[in-house]
């Protein structure tokens, strides 16, 4: 029996959901680690199914991936899409396939809530994800994205 599971995150696993991020951040140029601003976006998430779902993968009891899908509505599409806000493998687990393992269950659960769309930002910098996401069918669009932080 395989030891590897996927499920919906919980509030116990949010301080491996902050540890995940921050491996995370210190890949991206554009964020920076915050304990208490990833706990508090990750306990929105999880207490609103409506604002999406952080869907984690597993070893034995060990969280070691997550990947949170947000939803919004097209009016492009006229229907329901996701954004994938985070993708995230502990860096001791990647390339052995979870991550593959876990957009794939992600893909099909957005499917299965009817979603026509997911949409996901990386760094320009980052090509080995750039690649994985070009492996699993995504492309690259022609849009442009522009940020205005607000201090609201």
């Amino acid at each position: 029996m395989s030891s590897i599971k996927i499920a919906e995150a919980t509030f116990d696993d949010i301080p491996e959901l902050c540890t995940l991020l921050g491996h995370l951040f210190e890949q991206e140029s554009e964020f920076t680690s915050s304990q208490t601003l990833q706990r508090t976006g990750l306990e929105k998430i999880i207490k609103d199914k409506n604002k999406g779902r952080i869907l984690i993968i597993k070893d034995k009891n060990e969280v070691i991936g997550m990947i949170n899908l947000l939803f919004t509505i097209s009016t492009a599409l006229g229907g329901d899409v996701a954004i994938i806000e985070d993708m995230v493998i502990k860096p001791t687990k990647r390339g052995k396939g979870f991550g593959s393992r876990l957009i794939s269950y992600a893909k099909e659960f957005a499917i299965n809530n009817n979603c026509k769309r997911i949409t996901l930002l990386t760094d320009t910098e980052n090509t080995r994800a750039q690649k994985f996401y070009k492996h699993h069918g995504f492309n690259r669009s022609s849009m442009v994205v522009f940020r205005k932080n607000l201090n609201c």
